[in-house]
């Protein structure tokens, strides 16, 4: 049975924990005595503090919350019932008896890294491609006469190496894309520090051509430039975010404004995101962008964690978290913009508002509005830099396809890469050292100058 969302690295680290410190002891159940078991009631007691005290949670985890969660533990055998059990039964907060089954219902950590920096192979350079052999090369029958049999001959007694076909290798397109993924991945393994990212990440389910469309398809502005207009905003949502992000100079309005017009039009935004098929981070990104939470605390770390994610994002919906982040932070921190609801602050409206839409999972914990509602702060607060283009990142890529064109090339031309590129030996023998010329001696030098002066007639008066 799988755990759902229960393995991203927040859920994990709290049943580890669960299992590892929950107190258990004897209870009495009708005239019977069961041992290394707890009570509904002291899960609940138990697992609140430990959620309330969790650098991922935070103390705002409600009793109820954590109920909800027992349940899913409940669900995915985490915990069983005292008489084994689990799946189809309700957990409730009450005197019911409990205890963990023998082994955890989550997979153990790869013992080695499923993913490393240097796993694209490319062919030798003398290799021949895919099907093809010395054998089956097309040869036109020869006649043989005296010069043709002597040739023969000679190569077959050594006097004359045999000709050998080389076959050039070129770095084609989808060889740049592999080079972009596997870099890209390597670099937020070695971010988060994890031995693999099999724990929160389906690696096939990267598109190496969505991170080339991030890094280079972008405005002035830093802004995704997409080529399908079709998955572009529609024009009405545009517009109204731009009513809302440059309040109260709205110059594509043309209809008149009446009180409580930017309350309407903030509701048709939030109506449009929240009717989403998937959140803006997808379903198969949550647990990676959840795993970069417990980074928070290292904030230069988190960003550049998150950096690396959003690369990974379908270019659409990079450009509508770009566009919906900067409306949402320029709505805070413009003091003209009227309340837009009552009750609660404009930054505790927005992180509300959106959470969800920005990310939630596929199968849904209650906690998980708390997970979101942390990552989106974090955005509002740094978005700008996480939606930036990881220039380091970019750079080491760049100069690595540089340097495997230069071996394609080298391989290909070596006579025209040596007059291209020479090598310290061969620039030595095209330009020799020539003998630095001696520094000449002054001609009003002495020549004892450690000599001791003396005075002459001259001097003297």
């Amino acid at each position: 049975t799988s755990c759902f969302s229960l393995s991203s690295p927040p859920y994990r680290l709290t049943i580890e924990l669960f299992r590892a410190r929950m107190p258990l002891r004897k209870h009495r159940c009708r005239f019977k005595s069961y041992e290394r078991c707890f009570t509904a009631a002291e899960a609940v007691d138990w697992l609140h503090e430990l959620l309330r005290c969790s650098q991922n949670f935070g103390p705002e985890v409600t009793r109820k919350q954590t109920v909800q969660l027992l349940k899913k533990f409940l669900k995915n055998h985490v915990i069983e019932d005292i008489k084994g059990k689990w799946g189809q039964e309700d957990f409730e907060d009450n005197r019911h008896l409990y205890r963990f089954p023998p082994s955890s219902p989550l997979k153990p950590y790869p013992k080695k890294p499923a993913y490393q920096k240097d796993v694209i192979k490319f062919p030798e350079w003398n290799d021949p491609p895919p099907g093809t052999s010395q054998e089956n090369i097309p040869v036109r029958p020869v006649v043989m006469n005296s010069e043709m049999w002597y040739k023969r001959h000679s190569i077959a007694i050594g006097e004359v190496p045999a000709c050998r076909l080389v076959y050039r290798r070129q770095l084609t397109e989808a060889n740049v894309e592999e080079i972009w993924k596997s870099m890209t991945l390597a670099y937020l393994q070695k971010i988060l520090g994890l031995e693999s990212l099999e724990e929160v990440l389906d690696i096939q389910l990267v598109n190496s051509k969505f991170i080339i469309h991030n890094v280079y398809s972008v405005s002035k502005q830093g802004v995704v430039i997409l080529d399908d207009k079709s998955k572009e905003l529609p024009h009405w949502v545009l517009s109204a975010m731009k009513c809302l992000a440059n309040w109260p100079n709205c110059s594509d309005l043309k209809q008149p404004m009446y009180l409580g017009f930017e309350k309407d039009v903030f509701k048709t935004i939030a109506d449009y995101y929240g009717h989403l098929k998937e959140p803006l981070l997808t379903f198969h990104l949550f647990d990676a962008f959840v795993s970069v939470l417990g980074l928070l605390q290292k904030e230069k770390m988190a960003i550049e964690a998150f950096q690396i994610c959003c690369l990974l994002l379908p270019p659409e919906n990079r450009r509508k978290l770009q566009l919906l982040m900067r409306m949402m932070t320029r709505i805070c921190l413009n003091k003209e913009m009227p309340p837009l609801c009552d009750g609660f602050g404009t930054r505790t409206l927005m992180v509300q508002t959106f959470s969800r839409c920005i990310l939630c999972s596929k199968d849904e914990v209650d906690l998980d509005e708390l997970l979101a509602a942390r990552l989106v702060t974090f955005l509002m607060d740094n978005y700008e830099e996480i939606l930036k283009v990881p220039l380091a990142l970019q750079t080491s890529i760049e100069e690595r396809v540089a340097h495997l064109r230069r071996v394609q090339f080298q391989k290909s031309y070596p006579e025209v890469y040596q007059e291209r590129f020479p090598t310290p030996e061969s620039e030595a023998l095209l330009f020799p050292e020539k003998p630095k010329p001696k520094p000449q001696l002054l001609t009003w030098a002495l020549k004892n100058p450690f000599q001791p002066f003396q005075r002459t007639r001259s001097f003297r008066m």
